[in-house]
């Protein structure tokens, strides 16, 4: 994906692939809210503690940089469906996503909307799960497909559903059998999405690692240029 210097929308993807050890987790809780800390205690398994903790990090640190202040001092507040916000107008639209070691945050200015998921690739969907989340023609299609591509397809679709949702701020309170997805010229297309939705724009982001990351955008101004980074947390390296 390149990034064009015509489009007034633009958005920052972050990628991290974190490690952890007892001096890492202590650093990043120091730079949460009360409120955040609370919440990782909360969690029963070390995993997903740190997983919670490092997205955390990582989006205050990058929000930070776009603030001008501390990591400490960025300010959540929620939206009406629980969704992290900052205040103001001119804030800019963010979204962050972890699973099993990755960190992906996307912040975007100029965009109406914006999602960020992703998933281990090699995860196993039961068939269940897929006639839960997927259309009618997406499941002939999957169906259609060899074994092999039909398992990283069928990730990718549920990737991409979750960015499109988070994107909305409603989560799987919406059916995400009403969000159906297509190939066209090796991009993902909402079908039948009409005039409005020809707003959005869904692409597939190369990870570097064993995850599928999908990112969800609304602009007005045409495709958003994107651009990727991994981020390497050289703020006090592991010992």
């Amino acid at each position: 994906m390149q990034q064009s210097d015509t489009l007034s929308a633009a958005i920052e993807i972050t990628l991290w692939q974190y490690s952890r050890n007892e001096r890492d987790l202590n650093r990043w809780m120091r730079s949460l809210s009360q409120d955040e800390r609370d919440r990782a205690a909360t969690y029963r398994f070390e995993g997903d503690r740190a997983s919670f903790m490092a997205g955390r990090y990582l989006l205050r640190r990058l929000l930070s940089g776009h603030l001008g202040t501390v990591p400490g001092a960025v300010v959540f507040v929620a939206d009406k469906h629980g969704k992290p916000r900052l205040e103001g107008c001119d804030a800019p639209q963010f979204s962050l996503a972890n699973a099993d070691g990755l960190v992906a945050v996307a912040i975007a200015s100029g965009c109406d909307h914006v999602g960020i998921d992703c998933e281990r690739a090699d995860v196993e969907i039961e068939a269940a799960a897929v006639e839960s989340y997927c259309s009618g023609d997406e499941r002939r299609w999957l169906a259609e497909l060899p074994a092999g591509e039909r398992a990283q397809t069928a990730v990718a679709l549920w990737t991409l559903k979750e960015s499109h949702l988070k994107a909305l701020g409603v989560g799987l309170r919406e059916d995400p059998r009403n969000v159906a997805f297509a190939w066209k010229d090796g991009i993902p297309v909402i079908v039948d999405g009409g005039d409005r939705d020809r707003r959005w724009h869904h692409r597939l982001v190369e990870s570097g690692s064993r995850h599928v990351v999908a990112l969800a955008a609304c602009s007005q101004s045409g495709l958003p240029g994107i651009s990727i980074r991994i981020f390497q947390d050289d703020s006090m390296p592991s010992e």
